[in-house]
C-alpha cells in the first residue's frame, strides 16, 4: 500500500497557495481604481473632511482633491470607509438612477446609531413601505386639509411673541423655535410650550453628533448626542403609548396627525409598525422637518438683507396674494403655488449655501464607472456644492441671481439640494409650505438690516451662522 509523503503534499499546497495569491494580486493591480489616498490609518481623511465643514467651506475638501488628482472622480477614506466621490451632473444622475440597482443608501455609523432603523436608513422593500406610510400625510392634499391653517396660526403667534416690538433679533435661534413647534404640533399634536422647548434643547445636542468622530466616550460630541437621543426616544415612547390609549378610548382620531396614522394604519401587507419603529420615524420627521427648514429660511432672510431690490420684489408678490384674500381668510395650497418668485429666490439662496452638503450610497455590486473599478461594499459620497457652484452649469456661479430658476430652471441633476431619484426628499413640499407661510407673514410686517453683514457660516453639521444672524427690524408703516 502506497504511503503518503506529507512533505510533498505540503510543498504542493504551498506552491498552489503562492500561485493563487500571485494571480489575485496581479488581477488587483490590473484593475483601474480611482486616483486618491486613504490618508492616515483608521481615521483616513476624516479630520480634513470635518475641518472643511467647520471652516464653512465644505466644497474645499472635494475641490482640493479634484485639482490634485486632475479628476472629478477620486477615492478617499472617511469615517473608516473607502469612499468614492464622483462629480458633475452625470455622477449625480448615475447615483440617483441606480438606486436599488447598483447602489443603496448608506450613512456613517454615527447617523445609523443615532437615527436607528427608520425611513432614511432602510433600503429595498422596507424603505418603500415606510415611504408609502409616511407620504399619506406629506402630500398637497394633506397640506390643504391639515397643515396650511395650523402653520399660519403658529407662525402668527410666533412672530407676535418673539418679533413684534423688538429692535433686534437673532434669526437662526428664533426660526428653530418656530419650525420645531410646527413639527411637534403637526406630527404629534403637541402644543405645550415647556415640552416643546425641552425636546428642542435635546435635539440641538443630538444634531451635533450626526457627523462627527464616532468615539462614544464621556465628554465627546458623539457621547453627548447618544445620551440626548436616548432621552428623546424615552419621551417619544411615552407619547406614543399615551396616544395608543387615547385611540383605544376614542379620545384621539386616527387621522389627526402622523402619529395617529402610524399607530392605526397597517401597511399594504396588513402589518403595523412596531413602537420603536414609530418612535424612530417620528424622531426622523422632527429632525428633518425643522432643522433643514430653519437653515433655508435663515439663508433666505440673510440674502434679502443683502439685496433690497429682491426683497421689494418678494414684498410685492406677497401683497398681491394677500390682497386677493378675504379678511381673516387663511392661505391655501393654491396661494403657495403663486409664490413663484419667492421660491426661486429661496432656491438660489440654497444653491449658493447648501443647507445640507451631501449624502452617501453603497455599491451593492462591483461597478465600472468612467473606466474606474469600484468594488462592492465601497461607498459613494455626493456633494451638493460640486455642481451648484460649478460655472459649467451656472455662469458667474458665485453671484446671486434668482432668474436661474425661471422657466425650465437649472440643468438636470445640477441642483440636488433635495436629492434625486427614488430617495428624493419626501418632505420637500412640506418644507416649501412651512417656509413660504412664514415668509408671507414676516415680509409684510418688517424690513430688516444685517447686524453682521460678513457673518461667517459654518457646517455643524448643517449651515449655521456663527452669530445666529442678528438683524435690526423696522416695522412697516400702516
Amino acid at each position: 500500500m502506497a504511503t503518503i509523503n506529507f512533505s510533498s503534499v505540503f510543498i504542493l499546497l504551498l506552491q498552489i497557495t503562492i500561485l493563487i495569491i500571485f494571480f489575485l494580486r496581479r488581477k488587483k493591480k490590473t484593475l483601474n481604481f480611482p486616483p486618491g489616498s486613504s490618508g492616515w490609518p483608521i481615521v483616513g481623511e476624516t479630520l480634513d473632511f470635518l475641518r472643511a465643514n467647520k471652516e464653512g467651506k465644505p466644497e474645499k475638501f472635494v475641490k482640493e482633491r479634484i485639482e490634485k488628482y486632475k479628476s472629478k472622480i477620486f477615492k478617499t477614506s472617511i469615517m473608516g470607509e473607502n469612499v468614492v466621490v464622483i462629480g458633475g451632473a452625470g455622477g449625480n444622475k448615475f447615483l440617483f438612477s441606480n438606486e436599488n440597482k447598483k447602489v443603496n443608501v448608506w450613512w456613517p455609523v454615527t447617523i445609523r446609531k443615532l437615527l436607528g432603523r427608520c425611513l432614511v436608513t432602510s433600503v429595498g422593500d422596507e424603505a418603500k413601505l415606510m415611504r408609502k406610510m409616511l407620504s399619506y400625510f406629506i402630500s398637497p392634499d394633506a397640506f390643504s386639509r391639515l397643515y396650511t391653517k395650523t402653520m399660519e396660526v403658529v407662525a402668527l403667534d410666533h412672530v407676535d411673541k418673539y418679533w413684534e416690538g423688538k429692535e433686534q433679533v437673532k434669526v437662526y435661534h428664533l426660526l428653530k423655535l418656530y419650525t420645531f413647534k410646527v413639527a411637534c404640533q403637526l406630527f404629534m399634536s403637541i402644543e405645550d410650550h415647556n415640552e416643546i422647548e425641552k425636546l428642542s434643547a435635546l435635539f440641538n445636542i443630538f444634531l451635533k453628533g450626526l457627523i462627527t468622530i464616532p468615539v462614544n466616550l464621556p465628554g465627546t460630541t458623539f457621547h453627548k448626542a447618544n445620551r440626548a437621543v436616548a432621552t428623546i426616544r424615552k419621551e417619544l415612547l411615552q407619547i406614543v403609548r399615551k396616544r395608543r390609549e387615547e385611540l383605544e378610548q376614542k379620545i384621539a382620531s386616527p387621522s389627526q396627525d402622523i402619529l395617529s396614522h402610524l399607530l392605526s394604519t397597517p401597511d399594504e401587507n396588513g402589518k403595523f409598525m412596531s413602537e420603536i419603529l414609530i418612535v424612530n420615524n417620528i424622531l426622523l420627521l422632527l429632525f428633518a422637518g425643522h432643522d433643514t427648514s430653519t437653515v433655508a429660511l435663515t439663508l433666505l432672510i440673510k440674502r434679502l438683507g443683502e439685496h433690497p431690490q429682491v426683497y421689494e420684489n418678494i414684498l410685492q408678490e406677497h401683497i398681491k396674494i394677500a390682497s386677493a384674500k378675504k379678511e381673516g381668510e387663511s392661505l391655501n395650497w393654491d396661494d403657495i403655488q403663486k409664490m413663484k418668485y419667492s421660491w426661486n429666490v429661496l432656491c438660489e439662496a440654497m444653491r449658493l449655501k447648501q443647507p445640507i452638503i451631501g449624502a452617501y450610497r453603497e455599491a451593492i455590486m462591483d461597478i465600472n464607472y468612467e473606466g474606474y473599478h469600484i468594488p462592492k461594499g465601497w461607498k459613494f459620497y455626493w456633494n451638493t456644492t460640486l455642481t451648484s457652484l460649478d460655472p459649467e452649469y451656472y455662469p458667474n456661479a458665485t453671484s446671486f441671481d434668482p432668474s436661474r430658476f425661471e422657466g425650465a430652471g437649472p440643468a438636470p441633476f445640477s441642483y440636488i439640494t433635495f436629492g434625486g431619484g427614488p430617495r428624493m426628499c419626501i418632505g420637500k413640499e412640506f418644507a416649501r409650505l412651512e417656509m413660504m407661510v412664514f415668509l408671507h407673514i414676516i415680509v409684510r410686517k418688517f424690513r430688516w438690516k444685517l447686524v453682521v453683514p460678513d457673518e461667517r457660516i459654518i457646517y455643524d453639521p448643517m449651515a449655521t451662522p456663527v452669530e445666529g444672524l442678528p438683524i435690526k427690524l423696522q416695522t412697516h408703516k400702516p
